[in-house]
């Protein structure tokens, strides 16, 4: 009888044959075929906030560079003014937290810090005192779009997913069941919202350098999110090649 490998030896070839069957298994992700309906499609934007956007926002520290680096804030106006100009659908998921919401008696580790340094903070549900400008508010150069008498602005979601507000329903009563998706973070609402989507039917583009995330010790939250991504969206592009389908479009 042959002697049995070193056991050292045989996990390494263990290792091996596991690391090129998943090699292989990612090379065989299927392309999209994915096609925008523009009877059917809409673009969702998730916390287009100056807490997230803004050099001024409590977040910035975190996700500033991906933001820079991902020219995440004109891509996100490029997108809105797309939507604009050729007659999309636009709605808006926001994230707004109210002091009764600190009341809550646990949480995870990113609603721990967004409560401990107020981000999306408002006064009250009924209570527009002191937002204007304030991190909880938009960017400055998407009010146009946002506040154009058109577009939807669901009520807010709480946590980092849609299911908690009306985003899906609003869709579903304009016939949408197909989005453009884009916003902040990438791995965190923007990621659950599409998870969410996908769940509940829809079909999902995500537009990959229309969102940005945190960089911290423990991870790039973007790097993860575009793995993610891949995996499950119906379709993932840039912000160019969703303006070049947009633009071929026949618009209703």
């Amino acid at each position: 009888m042959k002697p049995l490998l070193p056991a050292t030896l045989r996990t390494a070839l263990v290792l091996a044959v596991v690391t090129a069957s998943a090699s292989i298994a990612l090379a065989q992700l299927p392309e999209s075929d994915m096609v925008i309906d523009p009877d059917r499609v809409a673009i969702v934007i998730t916390d287009p906030q100056n807490d997230f956007l803004s050099p001024e926002g409590v977040a910035w520290p975190l996700v500033g560079a991906s933001v820079t680096e991902n020219n995440t804030i004109e891509n996100i106006e490029t997108l809105l003014k797309l939507g604009m100009e050729h007659g999309i659908p636009i709605f808006i998921s926001p994230h707004y937290f109210f002091p009764t919401d600190h009341g809550w008696q646990f949480e995870g580790a990113l609603e721990k810090w967004m409560h401990s340094v107020s981000m999306y903070l408002r006064k009250g549900p009924l209570n527009l005192e002191g937002f204007e400008n304030s991190g909880a508010d938009f960017l400055e150069r998407y009010k146009p779009y946002i506040e154009d008498g058109e577009t939807v602005v669901a009520s807010p979601h709480k946590v980092y997913g849609p299911e908690n507000n009306d985003l899906l329903l609003q869709l579903r009563k304009r016939g949408v069941d197909q989005v453009i998706l884009a916003g902040m973070s990438a791995n965190l609402c923007t990621e659950s919202h599409m998870r969410e989507l996908l769940e509940r039917g829809f079909e999902v583009l995500v537009v990959q350098d229309a969102t940005a995330a945190a960089k911290v010790a423990e991870g790039d939250g973007y790097a993860a999110a575009l793995v993610n991504f891949r995996f499950m969206a119906n379709a993932v592009m840039t912000t160019a090649e969703v303006e070049q389908a947009v633009k071929q479009l026949r618009m209703p």
